[in-house]
């Protein structure tokens, strides 16, 4: 296969997981009450997450003096500098946190809500495996377990992604981008996780089999991610990328599945 072959295939594979998020719209049309019973986790949670993000605008300012102690003694413009790229880095390592912490969070108190999303998609493309029977405290401590398995990853990012945004101006484009990157990969981690827990997938094996598609996997997260940015868009878009997710799934999975049909036909 030529770079250029390869590079074409990625590309439409980047594009199919973008139109993975946009087939979770498709879902309002078959079951518009379940989704919209699916935006109450999302907005009691956004309350909370809410008066996090407050303190954090009101207090920036004295965090970035307080993580910068070296650069209390330099002239202007060095020591205002230091402060901005400081602050500018602690913005992008507080969306990664905030975003991903939001959708943690939300799946974990929505799980009955979302495990019904995700069935009802299954059932659309053919038709749903047997979930195991799991109490719901039983299915809250699983994800508990796997939110903070998942929380290492994202702190090592983010402390990466901290020092590379103090490198001027490329290093807080490069942050950026590469925290949008990586925030969508981790969100697409989270969001698959009831086809393949279904599937007896462990979080290890979800993690290989996602790697195995990047291409795919990181067009559907990047695009989970971007949307979630925008005000509010993280509470609006969540059943949408959870019925996106159980679509992406099933194409990741597809030996393991039936040949599919309703929703996913919206990818074709």
């Amino acid at each position: 296969m030529t770079r250029s072959a390869h590079t074409s295939g990625s590309l439409r594979q980047f594009l199919s997981g973008v139109r993975m998020l946009g087939a979770g719209f498709g879902v309002w049309r078959t079951a518009p009450a379940l989704m919209m019973l699916g935006l109450l986790p999302a907005v009691i949670v956004a309350i909370a997450f809410g008066f996090g993000v407050v303190a954090l605008g009101l207090n920036l300012e004295s965090i970035t003096v307080a993580i910068t102690p070296f650069a209390s003694e330099w002239d202007e413009p060095l020591r205002s500098g230091a402060r901005v790229l400081a602050g500018l880095a602690m913005l992008v390592v507080a969306v990664l946190f905030i975003i991903n912490a939001f959708t943690a969070v939300t799946l974990i108190v929505g799980q009955p809500l979302y495990e019904r999303i995700w069935q009802h998609v299954e059932g659309l493309s053919g038709g749903a495996p047997d979930a195991p029977d799991v109490t719901f405290l039983a299915g809250m401590s699983r994800g508990v377990t796997d939110g903070i398995r998942m929380l290492i990853p994202t702190v090592l990012t983010g402390a990466a992604l901290f020092a590379l945004g103090f490198v001027p101006v490329a290093g807080t484009i490069l942050s950026a981008c590469l925290g949008a990157v990586a925030g969508g990969w981790f969100l697409a981690v989270e969001l698959t996780g009831p086809a393949f827990e279904s599937r007896g997938k462990t979080l290890a094996e979800r993690r290989r089999v996602l790697r195995a598609h990047r291409p795919m996997v990181t067009g559907f997260g990047l695009a989970s991610y971007l949307v979630f940015l925008i005000p509010l868009g993280a509470v609006v878009m969540m059943p949408v990328a959870v019925a996106g997710a159980a679509t992406l799934s099933r194409a990741l999975l597809a030996p393991e599945t039936e040949p599919v049909s309703g929703l996913d036909q919206t990818m074709s």
